[in-house]
């Protein structure tokens, strides 16, 4: 028997967008499980222990049962390999780092045949993690060797590669949590919040609004002292020279102590503190020289005092966290390099990747460190003596949360900074006696303005739980009220839906709107044809949500692109279904009857915003039963004017469209809103009179006054016009 067990991976598809399992993009997979259809989880000897040994952390997976340690449950009992497989893909995420908790598992018509889905933040990943997770399930099922922790570090690596930074990701959940959609538009951290014309971008720390003009002031160390200096904002005293003898002459003019610095740096690097002698500060020059772009260097005052990193987005200061100066003690056992990596980088905030707010240190790699051990006369192989301390780094080290001690004079001081360098995110670096004290009560000094500040330090402090920087972030980009949506319009069903979706873009677009479509019978920019192509599909969408002089989408959603692809929007103004009736085509994904193809159909009513409308078909009795799976209104269309459905939802005092003699009737309750004549339109749409229902109830749930929708149909021209370029 354990020769024929195996998991056979059949089919693997990423799910972009909302689908049949969720509103999420999912990894589907279809795994045949072979002769474990026969053996669930408790017929096998040792499974259960070697599985929860591997991963323990299937503990906190709640399952059907909705508690912790629901899923064990369910294995103890007797579950299927596909089932667990599921878990085990979630499980092998979370330990990746990639915190994810949607599954489903359910059967296909072929027995032993199973579609199993799970959330991703990666296709690859996700992929990576199916690959993974099918192996360790075999190993124990089979009770062989499995390299967990090789395993897990290769999926980490490729967390790290591929998903988007740790601040960026804080800043996008953000975003989500006030129900502002995203699309990710490189494989970097270039991030497009909301859609079309709403949109907005923005790259770590940087928004659409961050000023290149503002950011070379910034990089411009002496340029940006000097319009602080002009605008009241206190700097410390300096000048910028161009060779060694020319700053110890500065230092001399200043005094010492002084600073050195580059003056085009950033985030410290290259910085040297407290240099008094002509010997510290040659040296000092030359670090800063190479750290630079090899042109100039800022001599200032050195301002005795704690570094702090304050925060500031759009007008205010919303973080502000304080520096340490780091020390290492001897134990005349190992060197200052050994006793960093013992008592500093220890540290679990400190490494090389993305979600580090502080670098690991090495200080025979580091030129600022090694002046600092220099001037003390060691070198990183010096064994310091059993409790002498040795300092390593001064500066760069911000890592304490101090947001609630700002007195306001310095949070006022900082936003006036970012304000006069021009940028709308900054990471003002002051350095201050007591950021609780007034700033006129004190020596304190802006000494840097940085764009693309890093964000960590405030999200992740060392003290307490970090401050809410990605929704101060959102705020300054969207005013309150505002989510970043454009109207969009989905249509799915099999009665001429794509030309049902050119009619509805046609009617938008009469009403003054820059209308994006995506359909099957091309891509269209108001009215204009861009492609040819069938475009309902994701790609398309996408061309079309990420186009900024787009004011409102129309899609058209086939049941295979469902089921395929997942829908190119997460929620939509207007969802659409002309009828729920089965196609060949979906038998590709085991689809095989209209039971079946009601739980594909829905997707599109399952979407629709709680401002929102769905349109059905009352002539279609699955259609019908959608309505109260919808979030908003709804509109029912109908040939019959005595429709059951219709009747019921006019005496609820709900809006219908239906068909009476020769004319298209909108009511609302008992009231006649409006009557459409369809003895006025071509014979190609008076023809299909519940196409030209189904789109002037669109047209109405966008509330789109009824003359322009009457327009709309006059003048809507079958034959497509092609863009001129």
């Amino acid at each position: 028997m354990q020769a024929k067990i195996n998991i056979e991976i059949l089919r693997v598809t990423h799910l972009r967008g909302p689908n049949i399992w969720t509103y999420r993009p999912v990894i589907e997979a279809w795994v045949d499980i072979g002769e474990l259809e026969n053996h669930p989880s408790n017929t096998i000897p040792g499974f259960y222990e070697r599985l929860t040994t591997l991963l323990p952390g299937l503990i906190e997976h709640e399952c059907s049962p909705g508690v912790r340690g629901g899923f064990l449950q369910r294995l103890q009992e007797g579950t299927w390999a596909a089932h667990i497989l599921e878990h085990v893909c979630l499980e092998m995420q979370n330990l990746a780092g990639m915190r994810t908790g949607f599954g489903k598992a359910r059967s296909t018509s072929k027995p032993g045949v199973y579609k199993i889905a799970f959330r991703t933040r990666h296709e690859d990943v996700g992929r990576a993690a199916l690959e993974a997770g099918r192996a360790l399930l075999l190993s124990a099922i089979q009770d062989t060797p499995f390299d967990m922790a090789k395993t897990v570090a290769d999926l980490q690596e490729m967390v790290d590669d591929l998903c988007l930074g740790p601040s960026t990701a804080h800043i996008v959940d953000a975003a989500t949590a006030r129900r502002i959609p995203n699309i990710r538009l490189t494989s970097g951290n270039l991030v497009q919040l909301g859609y079309g014309m709403a949109q907005r971008r923005i790259w770590t720390a940087e928004t659409d609004q961050t000023s290149a003009i503002a950011e070379e002031i910034a990089s411009d160390k002496d340029l940006t002292k000097s319009l602080l200096k002009a605008c009241g904002v206190p700097v410390p005293e300096g000048e910028l020279v161009r060779s060694a003898d020319a700053a110890w002459e500065a230092a001399q003019e200043i005094g010492v102590p002084v600073v050195l610095k580059p003056y085009d740096g950033n985030h410290g690097r290259g910085v040297s503190l407290d240099l008094k002698t002509e010997k510290e500060v040659h040296a000092a020059f030359e670090l800063a020289f190479r750290k630079g772009n090899g042109s100039a260097v800022i001599v200032e005052k050195y301002i005795p005092g704690n570094e702090h990193r304050l925060l500031v987005v759009g007008k205010k200061m919303v973080a502000a966290a304080a520096g340490e100066t780091l020390w290492v003690t001897g134990d005349a056992v190992h060197n200052i390099d050994q006793l960093t990596d013992l008592q500093i980088n220890i540290d679990p905030r400190r490494g090389s990747g993305e979600d580090s707010p502080l670098n690991a240190l090495m200080p025979s790699k580091s030129g600022e460190i090694m002046l600092e051990l220099e001037r003390a006369g060691l070198t990183p192989e010096s064994i310091p003596q059993d409790g002498e301390r040795v300092l390593i780094q001064r500066n760069g080290n911000v890592k304490f949360d101090v947001t609630d001690q700002v007195h306001p004079s310095i949070a006022a001081a900082a936003a006036l900074a970012a304000r006069v360098v021009g940028l709308d995110i900054a990471g003002v670096d002051m350095v201050m006696e007591d950021i609780t004290k007034p700033l006129s009560s004190q020596r304190a000094c802006v000494i840097e303005v940085n764009a693309s500040p890093g964000l960590l330090a405030h999200i992740k402090p060392s003290n307490g739980t970090g401050q809410p920087v990605g929704r101060a972030i959102i705020d300054h980009l969207f005013s309150a009220g505002h989510d970043g949506r454009i109207p969009i319009v989905g249509i799915t069903g099999t009665q001429n839906t794509g030309r049902i979706a050119r009619l509805v873009a046609w009617l938008v677009h009469i009403s003054g709107r820059h209308v994006g479509l995506a359909c099957s019978e091309g891509l269209y920019l108001d009215g204009r044809q861009i492609d040819a192509a069938d475009c309902a599909h994701w790609e398309a969408g996408q061309r079309v949500l990420i186009n900024r002089s787009v004011q409102a989408a129309v899609f058209e959603n086939s049941g295979s692109m469902i089921l395929g692809e997942g829908l190119a929007y997460d929620k939509c103004t207007v969802g659409v279904v002309t009828d729920v009736a089965w196609t060949e085509g979906l038998k590709h994904f085991d689809i095989l009857d209209d039971e079946q193809t009601y739980k594909v159909a829905r997707t599109q009513v399952d979407v629709v915003l709680p401002s929102g409308t769905a349109v059905l078909n009352a002539d279609d009795h699955q259609a019908v039963e959608m309505a109260e799976l919808c979030d908003g209104k709804v509109i029912f269309y109908s040939l019959q004017a005595d429709n059951a459905a219709v009747a019921a939802h006019r005496e609820a005092g709900e809006r219908v469209v239906v068909l009476q003699g020769d004319s298209i009737v909108l009511a609302q309750g008992a009231q006649l809103a409006a009557s459409l004549s369809l003895s006025t339109l071509k014979p190609a749409k008076a023809s299909k009179p519940e196409m030209v229902m189904a789109a002037v109830a669109a047209a109405w749930a966008l509330d789109i006054p009824v003359e322009l929708i009457g327009a709309g149909l006059r003048t809507f021209e079958s034959a497509p016009k092609k863009t001129p370029y």
